[in-house]
């Protein structure tokens, strides 16, 4: 029997109604309907209930979404979505380039650059087919932009931090502990491993069956296909088409034509399906989609940040047209943190600090999102033990699903702050906090990495396992090299 994952209505509701507590709406007499008509809670892990429901849950289950979907927030007003509103809010948010400021000034979008195609991606290696990616005259970023060795780092990086955590991904933060120490690997510092461990342990927290047979020590060839990974690649291809002033209409064609729709979770198989329905940007975002606040936006932000170095305004901005194809409120907080950090990091010039403060002044200082990194960032900073930070961060978003975007985000800055920018320490940490680890660790990888300022600055033990080799189902970049994407990572940084 095909259960197709994170659509079915009976399994929308039961995340709708914790959405709907979470953010500001009172929920409770529709969840009181749906439970005296048996219908069940939403999954734990999974995307779809093992039974499917009847005919009637599942009309009524569509019926409540649309109900919920009419309740007022009593956040509305500290977490808007609407980009004017969020500015507004921001008072501490840094200027836009010059460029940028005129054309908003004059009220229209800047021009849009010209739009490119690209030739063949070899393995490990440059374009090849013709696509040489010339930017066309004139069209140079006067600002400074990060280095080809700067951009590798940080792809290496997503790639080492996003590999490290999948074969622990849905595991509990006791499992993950657990495993780690069994193999002498806690606190943790290398890849995850299945030698040595105890048959008994290995039963009670299997690896994610997912990944178990690419990410561990023991099987690591090259960098494994990962939605941590495709949507940076959809991202380069969405600047080379359509350049830095995209709008998200562009986002969601450029996903009908280049990303399966199996390869899509969560927010984004939402959306994907709304779009498939008829439903435009950016109510594909809205529509019987629960998990719009969660950390699919942000996985998505880093192109963004990468392009725009020392503009994190832009960069934010970019990632806001991104992330409301498929989410709201905290969703898209979190891709422009992330971007807006990332944009800063990519000068060269800051440490990881300086680097979170400045993606906070793009977040609406009120909001869930932007608290609950100000309180990582604080327990990091003052208490020693990692581990006890991640047991207070636990302790204090224990209510949200382990894919909602504010606890690993706040996660990310904790493990950021904490190893001060240490690419090992970094990404350690970041997964040993539990959650969704894969995607913790690449965030947190690439800002490291980006900051480390060179692939060989990288322990060897990251590296040379991926091969320079990535694997994946978009577009043509199926076995591209790091080296190559930071080449047209480079070229993106330098169009205007």
């Amino acid at each position: 029997m095909l259960r197709l994952t994170w659509v079915q209505p009976e399994d929308l509701l039961g995340h709708e109604l914790r959405q709907a507590e979470q953010d500001g709406r009172e929920p409770s007499a529709i969840a009181a309907r749906w439970r005296a008509a048996g219908g069940p809670p939403a999954p734990l892990t999974a995307g779809a209930s093992p039974v499917p429901a009847s005919p009637y849950l599942r009309l009524l289950a569509k019926d409540l979404l649309d109900e919920l979907a009419d309740l007022p927030s009593c956040l509305a007003e500290h977490e808007p979505t609407d980009l004017a509103r969020i500015r507004a809010l921001c008072r501490s948010r840094p200027a836009q380039a010059a460029g940028n400021r005129a054309a908003e000034a004059m009220g229209v979008p800047p021009a849009r650059a010209k739009s490119r195609a690209w030739g063949r991606v070899g393995a490990g290696g440059t374009p090849s087919g013709g696509g040489t990616l010339q930017a066309p005259a004139g069209e140079t970023n006067p600002r400074a932009t990060p280095t080809e060795a700067q951009l590798e780092a940080a792809w290496l990086g997503r790639a080492a931090g996003c590999l490290l955590g999948k074969p622990v991904e849905k595991l509990p933060l006791d499992g993950i502990r657990q495993l780690a120490r069994a193999t002498g690997n806690w606190p943790l510092s290398t890849w995850f491993t299945a030698r040595g461990l105890p048959a008994d342990l290995a039963e009670q927290y299997p690896w994610n069956r997912r990944s178990a047979k690419t990410s561990l020590a023991e099987n690591i060839d090259g960098m494994p296909e990962d939605d941590d990974l495709n949507y940076p690649l959809l991202n380069l291809l969405l600047l080379a088409r359509h350049g830095k002033h995209f709008t998200t209409t562009d986002v969601a064609r450029l996903w009908l034509d280049e990303l399966p729709a199996a390869r899509t979770f969560t927010a984004e198989r939402v959306a994907y399906r709304n779009l498939l329905s008829g439903i435009e940007p950016p109510r594909t975002a809205r529509h019987r989609n629960p998990f719009r606040e969660w950390i699919g936006a942000l996985i998505r932000a880093d192109v963004h940040g990468w392009t725009n170095p020392g503009d994190p305004a832009a960069a934010a901005e970019q990632a806001h047209r991104d992330a409301t194809l498929t989410h709201t409120g905290n969703g898209v907080y979190a891709a422009m943190f992330t971007a807006a950090a990332i944009a800063e990091a990519a000068t060269g010039a800051h440490d990881v600090h300086h680097c979170l403060r400045t993606g906070l002044t793009v977040v609406p200082p009120a909001s869930r999102l932007a608290r609950a990194v100000r309180h990582a960032i604080r327990l990091a900073r003052s208490t020693p033990d990692f581990d006890a930070v991640v047991d207070e961060l636990h302790a204090a978003h224990r209510g949200y699903h382990w894919v909602h975007a504010i606890p690993n985000t706040a996660l990310i800055a904790a493990a950021l702050t904490h190893a001060d920018g240490d690419f090992t320490g970094s990404i350690c940490r970041a997964v040993s906090g539990g959650w969704d680890t894969d995607s913790n660790g690449a965030t947190a990888g690439s800002i490291a990495g980006l900051l480390a300022g060179h692939p060989t600055a990288l322990p060897d033990r990251w590296t040379t396992p991926l091969k320079n080799r990535l694997a994946t189902s978009v577009g043509d970049f199926n076995g591209v090299g790091f080296d190559a994407l930071a080449h047209l990572t480079h070229r993106e940084a330098h169009r205007s």
